[in-house]
C-alpha cells in the first residue's frame, strides 16, 4: 500500500541497456569491477517485461523480500531464478504490508536477450512468444514451489520507458468490513474485517467526501525519512452491499504513503461508530497543513491488514506517457503545492 520514496534507476528515457550498465541491483549491472568487460557487454543487452499478478496476502510477510520470511517478492524472484538460471530483480507498482492482498499487482523485470529468447519456442504448431513462455513457466514453477496463493495473470514485453512503480498514475484499493448489520460470509472471512456494533455509512461517506483532493496526509501516514506525505486522493467511497450488507470502502490516489489506506479507513470507522465527528478527519488534515507536528495530531487508528486489497494500478498510454509520468513521479512533492 505505501510507496516509500526511493532512488531512481535512471531517467525514464534511458534504454534498458544503459540502465543495466549503471544501476546497482539490476540484473546485468556492473556491481563488481572484477567482471570482465566482455562479460559485462553481454549482460547489458536486456528485454523488459511487464508482469501482472495477484496474491492472497495472508500467507506472506508483505511484498518486500526479508531474510528468513516468506514474502511475495521473495517467492516470485525464486521462481524467476529457477526459470532463468540467474538472479532476477523485480520492481513493483506498490509494496503491500503483511497480510494485504492484491487482485491486480504490476511489476517489471529485465532479462538478458538470450534468456528472454529461450523462453519462446514452439508449442504444438504455434510459435510461442517469450512473454507467453514466461507466463506459462512461471505458473508451473510457482505450482512446484507450492505457492497457489500467487497467481500470474499475464506477461508482455514492454519498452524501457515502462516503470511499474514510477509510470503509474493511480492505485486503487478496497477495504471490506462486516459490522453487526452485515451477513458474515464464511467464504470471504479471509479478506473481511468483522466489527462489533453497526456503522453509520452515511456519516462515513460524508466524512470521506471532505478528504478528497491534494493534501498533506501526515495524520494518516507513518512518515519515512526523506519522504513526503503529500498525496492526491482521487476517490474515497463508502457503500453497504445490497445483498450481504457488508461495507466496502474504495480508495484511489496517485500514490499512498505507508499505512495511509488502513489509517483513513480507521478514521472513517471512528466516524461511523460515533466516537469522531464527521468533520474530524478533515480537521486533522487542516492541522497538518497548518504545520502541526505528527506528535501533536490524533493517534492513527490502524485497521487490520487482511481487509485490504490492491485492486488495480493505472498507467498512461504508450512509452511517451510512461516516460513523462516517471519523470514527474520522481520529483518529490512539496508543501508549496498545497498553496496553489
Amino acid at each position: 500500500m505505501a510507496l516509500p520514496e526511493a532512488g531512481s534507476v535512471g531517467g525514464p528515457a534511458e534504454s534498458v541497456r544503459e540502465r543495466s550498465a549503471t544501476a546497482p541491483g539490476l540484473l546485468g549491472s556492473r556491481q563488481d569491477a572484477r567482471v570482465p568487460a566482455a562479460a559485462a557487454s553481454v549482460a547489458e543487452a536486456a528485454v523488459r517485461f511487464r508482469l501482472d499478478l495477484g496474491y492472497a496476502g495472508g500467507g506472506f510477510h508483505g511484498w518486500a523480500t526479508q531474510p528468513g520470511l516468506r514474502t511475495v517478492q521473495g517467492t516470485l524472484e525464486a521462481a524467476l531464478a529457477k526459470i532463468c538460471g540467474v538472479p532476477v530483480r523485480t520492481v513493483v507498482a506498490g509494496r503491500t504490508d503483511a497480510g494485504v492482498h492484491a487482485r491486480r499487482q504490476v511489476v517489471h523485470l529485465d532479462l538478458p536477450e538470450t534468456t528472454a529468447a529461450r523462453l519462446g519456442g514452439t508449442q504444438g504448431k504455434r510459435r510461442r512468444t517469450p512473454a507467453e513462455g514466461l507466463t506459462s513457466r512461471l505458473r508451473g514453477v510457482l505450482a512446484h514451489l507450492e505457492a497457489p496463493d500467487v497467481v500470474v495473470h499475464a506477461a508482455q514485453e514492454v519498452p524501457a520507458e515502462f516503470d511499474a512503480r514510477f509510470s503509474a498514475v493511480w492505485r486503487r484499493y478496497s477495504y471490506r468490513i462486516a459490522d453487526a448489520a452485515a451477513f458474515l460470509d464464511p467464504l470471504a472471512v479471509g479478506h473481511t474485517v468483522q466489527l462489533r456494533g453497526e456503522l453509520d455509512v452515511e456519516r462515513m461517506a460524508a466524512a470521506a467526501a471532505e478528504l478528497l483532493g491534494l493534501h498533506d496526509f501526515l495524520p494518516f501516514c507513518k512518515p519515512r525519512p526523506e519522504s513526503t506525505t503529500i498525496r492526491t486522493l482521487q476517490a474515497l467511497t463508502v457503500t453497504r452491499g445490497a445483498g450481504d450488507g457488508a461495507i466496502t470502502l474504495g480508495l484511489q490516489a496517485d500514490a499512498f504513503c505507508h499505512h495511509m489506506v488502513r489509517a483513513l479507513v480507521g478514521a472513517l470507522v471512528k466516524v461511523g461508530h460515533g466516537s469522531w465527528d464527521v468533520t474530524a478527519p478533515a480537521e486533522q488534515l487542516a492541522r497538518a497543513e497548518a504545520g502541526a507536528a505528527k506528535t501533536a495530531l490524533a493517534p492513527m487508528h490502524l485497521m487490520p491488514a487482511h481487509g485490504l486489497v490492491l485492486e488495480e494500478v493505472g498507467y498512461p498510454e504508450g512509452p511517451a506517457g510512461w516516460a513523462e509520468q516517471a519523470g514527474t513521479a520522481r520529483n518529490r512533492r512539496s508543501a508549496e503545492e498545497l498553496q496553489g
